[in-house]
């Protein structure tokens, strides 16, 4: 019996161990991706990195400025279309959920999560690149925005799905029309879930490449109209990477560096809004 008890917790210490090891070695490749990308860009970053547009080859010096300003400008405008529609789908989803309606659309938004980011460029290039005659960065918008929804709609959804259904019951007992309660009630309940959804689908599209590449395209100037090509994060990367100039590839790793540090604050901000969210439920 006691030999039978030994086995048993020799046996449970060890599957505890290499659940531990099994874990650091998830962790690693990020540790090692970090510590290569902290290296080879923190020796760019300076003030004048993040306020100056790039030189042109052969001068000294330049920045990120205008991808920047483009990337906050895309995002902004990528969730202003997506955070509507993608909270109304989802309370639909929620409300609706054994109607034919909310079926084929469940299906729909899971097939849109799965389709590649690159095919999602080529349908933007299609649909409003080449009917309005340019590149621009609505374009680059709506795209990012379409990538957008799946995550929002599914966030929307699970989280109303955990509200206790004695929330609307105690709202229509007290004659408030289903829009009220929506409005007044069950969106209140699930805000912090709801925005968690929204940072996550940000911090999801913000290095994204391949669809700019096809609808935003570019520019080297700091550029503020949204009917014209606009430089992202992702997009400087890239040009910048990919080019055979010491300093351009400089100031893609320090660009690289600015946009994991924007994606890792957005993660961890949703990390701690996510459990605020639990601990109130």
């Amino acid at each position: 019996m006691e030999t039978k008890l030994n086995y048993r917790i020799a046996k449970s210490k060890g599957m505890n161990w290499l659940i531990i090891l099994l874990s650091a070695l998830c962790v690693l490749p990020l540790v090692f991706i970090l510590i290569y990308i902290i290296k080879a860009g923190i020796g760019a970053i300076n003030w004048n990195f993040l306020v100056s547009i790039p030189k042109p080859v052969g001068e000294a010096g330049g920045g990120i400025a205008n991808a920047l300003i483009g990337t906050a400008i895309i995002i902004l405008c990528a969730t202003v279309i997506s955070v509507p529609v993608g909270i109304i789908c989802g309370i639909y989803l929620n409300e609706y959920k054994k109607s034919k309606i909310a079926y084929w659309a469940s299906i729909c938004v899971d097939v849109l999560q799965g389709i590649p980011s690159i095919v999602m460029g080529i349908i933007g290039y299609l649909w409003l690149v080449l009917p309005f005659g340019g590149h621009s960065a609505i374009s680059g918008s709506v795209v990012l925005a379409i990538m957008m929804l799946p995550i929002i709609i599914r966030s929307t959804e699970e989280t109303l799905k955990l509200l206790p259904d004695s929330l609307k019951e105690a709202a229509y007992a007290l004659g408030m029309p289903f829009q009220r309660v929506i409005l007044k009630v069950i969106i209140p309940c699930g805000f912090s879930g709801i925005i968690s959804g929204v940072m996550l689908s940000v911090a999801r599209v913000a290095g994204e490449t391949a669809p700019l590449l096809f609808t935003a395209f570019g520019n080297p100037y700091v550029e503020m109209r949204l009917t014209q090509p606009m430089q992202t994060l992702p997009l400087l990367i890239f040009n910048y990477a990919t080019s055979p100039y010491t300093d351009w590839q400089n100031l893609a790793w320090g660009a690289a560096l600015v946009l994991l540090i924007f994606v890792l604050a957005l993660n961890l901000l949703t990390k701690l809004i996510t459990r605020r969210w639990k601990v109130q439920l």
